[in-house]
């Protein structure tokens, strides 16, 4: 891609699908500051290619994330691809999973994407280019019992990431929001022992494949990326046939 040399930022860049977005721009000749919590996830990120910056931050303290875009255009250049992908995923009932909990997911799966998206938004607008690549899910668009905190976090950046799209058309930047199935990344570990039964039953899809379809989306001017085998019937089916979908969850779960 004609990328070599500009500058990108990656939340959730400590493990899964964040690592992966920035090691593989880094062997692109990008210029790669990783974002996370987790600094011992970032040190792996780091050994792996060590010509990524890695950063330290929380994604909900927008005050902070408004200070590293200052700092990282300042010493970088523009940021020119921002991809949010940091994210949580605790499992439960909603009707007993603390209130805490769910506040949390949806602060920083969502309220976290917001900060970082709205740090670099006025910046790329200003020069009328850039990139931004937001993770969404399929539970984003069909959700499931012990998944309401999660899907319901993921249904709000889709909304908010289409609507920003739309309101800034012609602008010049590019937006995918990319809402994958399952992938075989860590986030499945937080959610394995409280999650939906028919996790088990449903096929992994590699990462890569999902990086891969973010790029196709891009060259093809599309706004939703739907990796993996059969996802856009799903998604299709969640449109036009809810209730059959839910009978179709429900009887997962009950068996």
């Amino acid at each position: 891609m004609p990328f070599a040399g500009r500058t990108a930022l990656v939340t959730g860049a400590g493990s899964g699908m964040g690592q992966l977005a920035a090691w593989r721009l880094a062997a692109d000749d990008v210029r790669v500051v990783a974002v996370d919590v987790d600094e011992e996830g970032l040190d792996r990120t780091t050994r792996r290619a060590p010509q990524v910056e890695s950063v330290s931050a929380d994604v909900r303290d927008a005050a902070r994330i408004e200070d590293l875009v200052r700092e990282v255009e300042h010493r970088h250049g523009p940021i020119e691809r921002l991809v949010n992908a940091a994210a949580i995923a605790p499992a439960g009932l909603l009707g007993e999973q603390p209130l805490e909990e769910i506040r949390r997911v949806m602060e920083i799966n969502y309220g976290g994407l917001v900060s970082v998206t709205k740090a670099v938004l006025p910046r790329m607008l200003e020069r009328h280019r850039g990139d931004v690549i937001q993770f969404g899910s399929l539970a984003g668009w069909v959700p499931s019992q012990r998944l309401g905190a999660y899907s319901a976090t993921k249904a709000a950046v889709v909304t908010f990431t289409e609507t920003l799209a739309h309101e800034l058309v012609g602008s010049g930047l590019r937006f995918v929001c990319v809402c994958p199935p399952v992938v075989d990344t860590p986030l499945l570990d937080q959610i394995k022992s409280h999650g939906p039964k028919s996790l088990e039953q449903q096929p992994r899809i590699r990462p890569e494949e999902v990086l891969d379809s973010i790029e196709h989306a891009l060259d093809r001017g599309q706004l939703f990326a739907f990796p993996g085998r059969g996802t856009s019937t799903v998604w299709r089916v969640r449109r036009f046939l809810p209730s059959a979908l839910w009978r179709r969850i429900d009887s997962l779960e009950s068996d």
